[in-house]
């Protein structure tokens, strides 16, 4: 099995959802952000979702719009995303990397050859959230021809009759928005997400992961009895931007909050 297929695996042998952490690739520096990762890594993460910094990050709330902002004025670019990528597998081998990205992000570069260059550094796959399956043929050709996983959203909008093409084209698992809107915390968890799982789970074998609003042990608990995964991104971002200029700070707090998240994803 690939790196993404062992992570749940492991997960549901251990009878747990696998945790999903979301971290901007950069914020807000390269070395700050790779103490970060390595930090949650330690702290129990099953995946990395790892945001490629894009200077319009359309689906993202303005904790992680920050974090993208940090990113790119400490000077990142796909190829130091790459790098970073590269530094986490020295000494996180089995751990499956994603990428959280923008099209025109992979597209300027040329989609082979990002894919293709995303693969060689480590990374396992791609979710690409402004990129629809029906316009994707590019991307999945060369998922195909370089064993790079594509994976692709379900929102609460979406219609029961375009669940197969999208089932169809992801290979990695698939991410269900669990709430209209953009990312950020919420105080509660979104409501329907079991039926949704099961709708979602009617046309594909893949894992089902579900994020967006999710930032509280409780809450990872609720989404746990339901999902293959749990994914909580701006929780773990804000200890960041909460301890900006303490580099020292930021990975101990990043450490706690992940454990303390990542407990919460036994089967209750």
């Amino acid at each position: 099995m690939d790196r993404i297929a062992q992570a749940f695996a492991r997960a549901r042998a251990r009878h747990r959802a696998a945790f999903v952490a979301y971290l901007c690739a950069g914020d807000p520096d390269f070395d700050t952000s790779l103490a970060a990762c390595r930090a949650v890594l330690d702290g129990g993460v099953d995946l990395l979702e790892l945001g490629v910094p894009f200077s319009d990050p359309l689906a993202d709330g303005l904790t992680n719009q920050r974090a993208a902002q940090r990113a790119l004025e400490s000077g990142m670019t796909s190829e130091r995303v790459f790098e970073l990528v590269r530094a986490l597998r020295a000494d996180h081998p089995d751990t499956p990397v994603v990428f959280y990205a923008y099209y025109n992000v992979v597209f300027s570069r040329g989609v082979d050859a990002w894919i293709r260059a995303a693969k060689a550094a480590g990374a396992d796959g791609m979710l690409t959230l402004d990129l629809p399956p029906e316009e994707a043929g590019e991307v999945l050709a060369a998922g195909r021809a370089h064993d790079f996983k594509t994976i692709f959203i379900v929102a609460p909008t979406t219609p029961d009759r375009r669940l197969p093409t999208i089932a169809a084209a992801a290979t990695g698992f698939l991410y269900y928005v669990s709430r209209e809107g953009v990312t950020g915390i919420r105080e509660r968890v979104a409501a329907g997400i079991p039926e949704a799982v099961a709708r979602i789970r009617a046309h594909t074998a893949l894992p089902v992961v579900v994020g967006f609003g999710i930032s509280q042990r409780d809450q990872v608990q609720t989404v746990a009895r339901s999902a293959d995964g749990v994914v909580v991104g701006s929780a773990l971002v804000n200890c960041i931007q909460e301890n900006l200029g303490d580099p020292g700070r930021i990975a101990a707090r990043l450490r706690t909050v992940a454990a303390d998240l990542a407990a919460g994803t036994a089967h209750v």
